[in-house]
């Protein structure tokens, strides 16, 4: 099974979600950005390498503590160099040897995600509660479903107590409207607002909302580039990523794709 992890905007925390889905999944986790890479990289071969034709793509796969990756270049000249349309058959290759692929997307809308979602069999949308990264999310969810790829769930990220969708006016995402009074209790109270929040972006989506709340477990354990499974085994984010790959699994399950037990 393969999973595109996206989102429209930067600072969504994508690298996050894809770092501890490969955990949940002990999945390799691609890290598909190709000018601003994310994720820990050592010294072999990376995924410029690998695009350009100078490895194969199982030799980059490496090991950072309990998750597997295959790291991506730094250098614009390895940018340049990468063959996009290889991605598919890199994946596919990764894929074949070890099981299950988490791509973790770079942002927006360009032509290199578009050609990692078409890639995979499952997506997942990250998006914070604020109207900017919600409306690019759901053009990203727009662009996922063009290019047939079903959405597992829309991870909504670094959820406070009381989320809010941002600003006093409302604003649409489909047939549905987000903004003026989320994430506050009827009585104007702080609180409560969560699953409101959850059941309206779920609604506008189309897929199951997974609450991924902000703590500080969350960021010291990406500091470290370790899990937060590993790093903070009580934290409540361990449950959220938990369900998060269930979701995956009854999705890919549905999709007709192999999902490794």
């Amino acid at each position: 099974m393969i999973v595109a992890v996206t989102g429209g905007k930067g600072g969504v925390g994508k690298s996050t979600v894809s770092l501890n889905l490969g955990r949940e999944l002990d999945a390799v986790v691609v890290d598909g950005d190709l000018a601003t890479a994310d994720l820990p990289r050592g010294t072999g071969p990376d995924l410029h390498d690998v695009l350009a034709g100078r490895t194969d793509p199982v030799d980059a796969v490496a090991e950072f503590g309990s998750v597997k990756v295959l790291p991506c270049g730094r250098t614009l000249e390895g940018a340049r160099a990468a063959r996009l349309d290889g991605i598919v058959e890199t994946v596919g290759a990764v894929e074949r040897q070890y099981g299950t692929v988490v791509i973790d997307c770079p942002a927006g809308l360009a032509r290199d995600v578009g050609m990692q979602l078409h890639s995979a069999d499952v997506s997942v949308v990250v998006t914070t509660p604020k109207k900017p990264a919600l409306l690019n999310a759901y053009r990203t969810r727009e662009l996922s479903l063009n290019v047939e790829t079903p959405l597992a769930s829309v991870a909504l990220n670094m959820i406070r107590d009381s989320p809010s969708t941002n600003g006093d006016d409302g604003f649409s995402i489909g047939d549905y409207t987000l903004g003026a009074g989320d994430g506050r209790s009827d009585d104007g109270r702080d609180g409560d607002g969560t699953e409101a929040v959850a059941d309206r972006i779920e609604a506008a989506f189309g897929a199951p909302t997974t609450v991924v709340p902000e703590q500080r477990a969350v960021a010291e354990a990406q500091a470290d580039w370790v899990p937060v499974r590993d790093h903070a085994p009580d934290a409540a984010a361990v449950d959220s990523f938990e369900r998060l790959a269930r979701r995956i699994e009854i999705c890919g399950s549905r999709a007709g794709t192999r999902v490794d037990a």
